[in-house]
């Protein structure tokens, strides 16, 4: 096992990396911008670096910084948490070339899934259900039509080296399709340096369902379950829960098996994540994220495990502590995301925190780097906080989700908890009948 790990990142996640190793025993080192000086991973943490300026480009997604840090501190591991450094296979790469332990998968397997085309394909050879859609890229205007009139409209165009929700557009007939194929492509170029795009059919009510999975990199590979991340606005994720309320015990068993077999086969080591979109019955995958999702919270609430102590646990050539047979969903759980945005335009709001309370109680997990006085910086990503709750059944977890909102304190900044306590108050949240359109659809009729 390892004796010290260096956590290439910041916030919550970071903070989450320090209290895993902490109950291991494990020595934690920080790595920090200036901007973060007083961040509270930093504080936490046993060790810390100091690793560049507030740019993220100078400090958390350098190469030579970090690599640095590990080698003044003698960290034998990297723990990347998400975002960031997380999915860059040259970065992990360069860490294994240093002597240094990369806690994730492999560089070949990040490769792999990271570009979608060949994550696509790779997915559809391990016999994972995929969305009809091109044979990789679209070269053309001409190639775009004839490959849309086949699959048949609506069809969505998608960056291949894409993220976030950029690089996406929507052709819900053919008179849309030339406009839809270049926006998409000028954007994928403008936001990824690619403009290499692929279409694929467009589902017109489905669920985003994803699938929690971790290998031991030596052929053995289990699933915990689904969750499901439907309510998204712009594609980013709002709200998460698990298990999906509308997936049944047999779906998961097989989808879950197939995804499974695929990891093992391939030797995957690690956290992962296979995203699907669920219609009709049917799953079609969009793709797989080689990392810790921000949502893994629910997971370990209805399977009382802990993922980032289990990969620290594989990274050290550990077996997995638990087979297939072991897990067994217990209850309900609910994520939601606080961010520090001014609705109804979700505008970013950096400050001072000038009061911050916790929700406690049975049941209830908050994940988060705020304090009182805590100034968030400007420079990074708006999140932060997330609030799980778990309860025996889902109305238990919903009305454990409202009781927690309303004990939540964030002041000195603007932040999206009214927009949770406006959802809970609508019959298709309280159901669970809604799909991947329906919250932008609520947020022009209320926050518009």
């Amino acid at each position: 096992m390892f004796d010290k790990i260096l956590i290439a990142n910041r916030g919550e996640i970071a903070l989450r990396v320090v209290r895993a190793c902490r109950e291991m025993g494990i020595t934690s080192v920080a790595v920090h911008s200036t901007a973060d000086a007083d961040a509270m991973h930093v504080r936490m943490a046993d060790e810390a670096v100091c690793i560049g300026p507030p740019s993220s480009a100078q400090s958390y997604l350098s190469f030579p910084a970090i690599i640095s840090a590990c080698e003044i501190t003698g960290a034998q591991a990297i723990h990347p948490g998400y975002g960031f450094l997380s999915e860059n296979a040259a970065f992990v790469q360069v860490v294994e070339d240093h002597g240094i332990t990369f806690i994730g998968p492999s560089a070949e397997h990040i490769r792999l899934m990271g570009d979608k085309i060949t994550a696509k394909e790779t997915a559809k050879a391990l016999g994972i259900p995929v969305v009809p859609g091109s044979d990789g890229g679209v070269p053309d205007l001409a190639a775009a039509r004839r490959v849309a009139a086949e699959i048949g409209y609506p069809v969505i165009i998608k960056a291949t080296a894409g993220g976030g929700g950029r690089g996406m557009k929507v052709a819900k007939s053919a008179k849309d399709i030339d406009t839809a194929f270049g926006a998409a492509r000028s954007e994928a170029k403008a936001a990824f340096g690619n403009d290499e795009v692929y279409i694929e059919k467009y589902l017109t009510t489905p669920r985003h369902i994803e699938l929690q999975l971790f290998g031991d990199g030596k052929g053995a590979a289990v699933y915990l379950g689904e969750r499901d991340c439907s309510l998204q606005r712009r594609h980013q994720k709002v709200l998460e829960e698990a298990p999906g309320p509308a997936i049944t015990a047999a779906e998961r068993a097989t989808i879950g098996k197939v995804c499974a077999d695929a990891m093992a086969k391939i030797q995957y080591r690690g956290a992962g994540t296979i995203e699907f979109l669920y219609e009709n019955g049917e799953f079609y995958f969009i793709e797989m994220n080689t990392r810790l999702q921000v949502e893994h919270p629910v997971t370990e609430a209805i399977f009382g495990v802990d993922l980032v102590r289990e990969q620290i646990r594989v990274a050290a050539g550990l077996p997995l502590s638990f087979t297939q047979d072991d897990l067994h969903i217990n209850g309900h759980a609910i994520e939601v995301r606080i961010n520090a945005e001014k609705l109804p335009n979700f505008a970013p709001c950096p400050g001072k925190i000038t009061q911050y309370h916790a929700p406690g109680g049975l049941g209830v997990r908050m994940d988060s780097a705020l304090y009182d006085g805590y100034r968030i910086p400007p420079y990074y990503d708006s999140l932060i906080g997330k609030l799980i709750v778990h309860g025996r059944d889902r109305p238990e977890a919903l009305a454990r989700l409202g009781r927690a909102l309303g004990e939540l304190i964030v002041d000195g900044v603007d932040t999206t908890i009214p927009l949770f306590h406006a959802l809970l108050a609508e019959p298709a949240i309280q159901s669970g009948d809604y799909n991947i359109h329906w919250l932008e659809h609520w947020l022009e009729q209320n926050l518009s």
